[in-house]
């Protein structure tokens, strides 16, 4: 009689079904800003350290690009993390969100490499008059895209405020894109159009800001405006511009005012204003709680933001319908 051997794998798999002994992994989905990476990438390790029947799928993109994925595409996420809190009540609320935190910092700085040209010139009184050059080549990621991208846009037309040159947005920006602006009562308006063209010797553009790192540091171009945190996190050198201008700070609120940008496509105002995360569980989300417990450990642990160089607010400002778990942790303002 000949016997047939059954592999041993296949009684595994058996004796696992019969004994229930499979636990689903929960996929949960963080759609945030680029900017976001590093510090989220050290959460994810964390958090999944801690709930290990947890998978933590991060989506990186320009912010407003997450909140499209939602609003636009029908994509579900279990946590959006936006590098501006005001997309979330002017986009997603009240029929994708009902309430959010802001729990992070940031400014604008001028990146760059050694391999920058005029990099041992350059300083931050005269980083505009470098970037006028006509052998340099700078970048910032799309404003229609990006909140990097138009806050690139602001930091330069209050420069032009701040040095009462108005040539410097001209130069810049005006000569080099289908960029607009306009000035209507003392507030300059900046006209982004659906489809940003732009002269390649002079500019690059990307969707987001992280995605024009490696250019950057390979010598593709000169200059970046990007996140102070992004710019400590990949190690570049960088100008810190005017606090009147770099908008970093509560105490200029009402001098970053004076910009505001227009995305036309969107038929969307955004006003000048101090760089502020903000972070949500959409109403949708497939995984709510464990969304909000992910929220929840971000907001126990600032520690991670503060040592990838973004302050982290302590406690978070939050508004709307605050969910219970999160009352604790946060300063709830209407």
């Amino acid at each position: 009689m000949i016997k047939k051997l059954i592999p041993i794998g296949i009684f595994l798999i058996i004796g696992t079904v019969l004994c229930g002994c499979t636990q689903e992994k929960i996929v949960l989905k963080v759609f945030h800003a680029g900017s976001l990476s590093v510090p989220f990438e050290e959460y994810e390790k964390m958090f999944e350290k801690e709930h290990p029947n947890v998978d933590v799928e991060r989506e990186p993109a320009g912010s407003v690009a997450c909140v499209r994925k939602i609003i636009d595409l029908g994509k579900k996420a279990d946590v959006l993390a936006s590098a501006d809190y005001s997309l979330i009540p002017q986009m997603m609320m009240p029929k994708y969100a009902d309430w959010y935190v802001m729990f992070a910092r940031n400014e604008i700085v001028l990146a760059y490499t050694d391999k920058s040209k005029y990099s041992n010139e350059i300083n931050s009184t005269n980083w505009y008059k470098i970037l006028e050059k006509p052998d340099v080549k700078f970048g910032f990621s799309n404003p229609n895209d990006d909140p990097c991208g138009y806050r690139s846009q602001m930091v330069l037309m209050l420069a032009s405020i701040y040095y009462k040159n108005p040539k410097i947005y001209e130069n810049l920006i005006l000569k080099n894109t289908n960029i607009k602006f306009k000035e209507e009562n003392g507030t300059y308006i900046i006209l982004v159009p659906p489809d940003v063209d732009y002269n390649t010797n002079r500019i690059l553009i990307r969707s987001k800001e992280t995605d024009l790192l490696a250019p950057l540091e390979a010598g593709a171009f000169d200059y970046l405006f990007i996140y102070k945190s992004v710019a400590n996190q990949h190690n570049l050198s960088y100008v810190v511009l005017p606090k009147e201008i770099n908008l970093g700070y509560y105490e200029y609120a009402d001098t970053y005012k004076k910009v505001r940008v227009d995305i036309l496509s969107k038929n969307k105002t955004i006003v000048g204003k101090p760089i502020v995360y903000g972070m949500t569980v959409p109403k949708n989300a497939p995984h709510k709680e464990m969304g909000i417990e992910f929220v929840k450990f971000i907001l126990e642990h600032p520690e991670v933001l503060e040592k990838n160089g973004q302050p982290a607010i302590t406690p978070a400002i939050a508004k709307g319908k605050v969910p219970e778990e999160l009352k604790g942790l946060v300063k709830i303002e209407n």
